[in-house]
């Protein structure tokens, strides 16, 4: 990394570059408005608003080496060696630049274009954020051979910055701990969500080397659990990673890295042996999980290039009818990663770029890189022919069987499959609709239901793996035609075939209720992946949920009481006393209506998880881990996660 740092205005960096935009009265009444909630994600995002400052000195090239620390308390460490925030006084305000950049809402150096070309916490809020939504700060600088130090309660100042001793090093270490005021859901910090965003900046920043500890563990040896994160190829190691699942169908990974029209484009793709779509898109190192003019610019450039090789080869003249843009990315994981000097983001939760001039410049980058690679690689050209004309040929098998599925819609009774038992209420807001694993628990659940507002549909057995089978089987699939019609999505058309009407849906909670086993889990894993593959609209708008029916009902005469845990059943033992009968639930048959109601389905006392992507790479990762071909890393991830017994995208 250091062979590569600019020299934009490198020693220009001073608290003249900080300005204050505007002040922050109520990032604290309202942090919602700021880091998006203030549950889980919000927790962790506050870790990534420190971390993206750190970030933004690596990609102005003077910053190699960053470090995360989750302390005993749950309290974040993050260091770096950059420059240090500035420490001078700040003319405008009358107080030192590192005191404004902790304490003003918008404030600091990526505002100041003489300061960052690009910045990877434009879309964010910054640290100040982190501080007013922190019980504790500390900031320490190492600049210019001084330290320099001060702390903050709640966001405001306890003492004025001063200067603490002298040092050979530089950089900015800052520990905060959340405020448990605002944070009241959880004050955990997860170490697999941490290590996940931070091994996708290691490869988004090729030659940063990005430490994370994790000091509430120690190994064997005494030494804290955690790992270093670092890249020298990039987006080239990111889709190895990524794929490392799935067979692959060419031995190199195509990869472009460069310029276009002056914006920094690269690109790195793969096709393997499955039917799924897997592009993930990256500006300033967000991940933009709506797409937006970059995707479009590469799915351009890539059907483009193809197109133009296919038909230059002859082997499409067979082919009676024309390939579209999906036939070119069926079986195709690809990334790419833009810098914009002012990127514009659109979409509902602002992550879709909206940048007209960078569609070209990936458009452009993706003709050379293709172009270039088919010329040179004829025999993986020729295979990804081969695959885009057998994908071809799946699509229109698999337009019939939507069709089937929209001609089953309106033939069969109210549109709605037999099986179902439908809720009389009409508002889709209001509706609920459990899939529910068997017959039998599907019978017990229709007795023990609300029948205004709660619909069931019992499946039989294990649905399809998606993960594995081409599309027109899943269209075929009986089950899957089932959920499809009782939701009342329709599929989409030929020419956006994985679009969702949700206008049409039926019920705004999509309720999965297996048994609380490892076959239950297994069926719900597989539910998940269907819908992560097909209906990936219904869990970005959190319509799916997991119901979460007791393992255990513990009685001591007329008392009784259920368990969701091996710690809560042993605790009310241990409040029952002796003689206590435990009753082990190995399936929802074994429950009657009236214990299911109470336990699993009364929205009084019911709990239900909401499932949510926090990582849309990482969960894809997972899904192709666990329901995909490769065994060895399936059994390695379940080894290690099996004794959560959770079931989370």
């Amino acid at each position: 990394m250091s062979e590569k740092r600019e020299e934009f205005n490198k020693d220009n960096y001073s608290a003249d570059s900080i300005q204050a935009l505007e002040g922050m009265e109520h990032v604290r009444m309202r942090p919602s408005m700021y880091i998006g909630d203030v549950g889980v994600r919000g927790l962790h995002h506050l870790v990534y608003e420190v971390v993206d400052n750190s970030i933004d000195e690596a990609l102005a090239g003077h910053c190699d080496n960053i470090s995360v620390t989750i302390n005993e308390d749950n309290s974040i460490t993050t260091e770096d060696d950059g420059r240090g925030i500035p420490v001078d006084l700040h003319k405008k305000e009358g107080v030192s630049a590192l005191e404004v950049v902790m304490t003003k809402i918008g404030a600091g150096g990526k505002f100041d274009k003489d300061s960052y070309k690009v910045s990877g916490g434009l879309h964010g809020v910054g640290v100040s954020c982190v501080n007013a939504l922190s019980e504790h700060l500390k900031a320490t600088v190492y600049r210019k051979g001084e330290i320099w130090e001060q702390e903050y309660e709640r966001g405001k100042a306890m003492y004025p910055v001063k200067k603490v001793g002298d040092t050979d090093k530089r950089g900015t270490i800052v520990t905060f701990k959340p405020d448990p005021t605002i944070f009241t859901q959880t004050l955990e910090y997860s170490y697999d969500t941490l290590a996940s965003r931070l091994r996708e900046l290691a490869y988004l920043n090729k030659g940063i080397t990005i430490h994370l500890i994790d000091k509430r563990h120690k190994k064997e040896d005494g030494e804290y659990e955690g790992e270093t994160f670092h890249s020298e190829e990039g987006l080239k190691e990111f889709i190895k990673f990524l794929d490392e699942t799935r067979e692959p169908l060419m031995k190199d990974v195509i990869a472009f890295e460069g310029e276009k029209n002056g914006v920094p484009v690269e690109v790195a793709m793969v096709y393997n042996t499955s039917y799924a779509e897997n592009l993930h898109s990256y500006v300033n190192n967000i991940n933009t999980h709506e797409g937006g003019t970059h995707l479009s610019g590469f799915r351009r450039g890539l059907t483009h290039t193809l197109k133009k090789y296919a038909d230059e080869s002859g082997m499409l003249e067979k082919l009676k009818f024309d390939i579209s843009g999906d036939d070119f990315r069926e079986g195709l994981t690809a990334i790419v990663s833009v810098k914009v000097a002012e990127p514009q983001f659109e979409g509902q939760t602002k992550t879709k770029l909206g940048n007209r001039e960078v569609s070209a410049s990936v458009s452009q980058a993706v003709s050379e890189m293709l172009t270039d690679y088919l010329e040179e690689h004829p025999d993986d050209a020729k295979t990804i022919v081969q695959k885009v004309i057998l994908a071809a040929q799946a699509r229109h098998a698999a337009q019939k069987a939507r069709e089937m599925v929209q001609r089953k819609t309106v033939m069969s009774i109210g549109g709605l499959p037999g099986k179902l038992s439908d809720c009389s209420e009409q508002d889709p807001a209001k509706c609920e609709v459990f899939l529910v694993e068997g017959d039998s628990a599907g019978g017990t659940a229709k007795q023990g239901r609300d029948r205004a507002f709660q619909a069931i549909l019992p499946l039989r057995g294990k649905i399809l793996n998606v993960e594995k089978a081409m599309t027109h089987k899943v269209f075929e699939n009986e089950e899957i035609k089932n959920i499809f019609t009782a939701l009342g999505v329709t599929i989409g058309t030929e020419e956006d075939s994985k679009a969702l009407n949700l206008s049409k849906l039926r019920y705004h909670k999509v309720v999965i209720m297996c048994d609380a086993d490892i076959d239950g889990s297994h069926i719900a894993t597989l539910i998940l992946t269907f819908f992560f593959r097909y209906m990936k609209e219904l869990v970005e708008n959190g319509y799916i949920y997991i119901a979460t029916p007791p393992l255990y009902l513990v009685k001591k005469g007329a008392k009784k009481q259920y368990a969701w845990s091996d710690k809560e059943r042993d605790a009310i033992l241990a409040e029952f006393g002796d003689n206590a009968k435990i009753q082990r639930y190995k399936g929802l048959g074994e429950m009657n209506a009236e214990q299911l109601w109470d336990t699993t389905m009364n929205p009084e006392f019911r709990t239900m998880r909401l499932v949510q992507i926090e990582n849309g790479v990482e969960a894809d990762r997972v899904f192709s881990m666990l329901m995909g071909d490769e065994v060895p890393p399936r059994r390695e991830f379940i080894e290690k996660n099996a004794i959560y017994a959770n079931i989370d995208a």
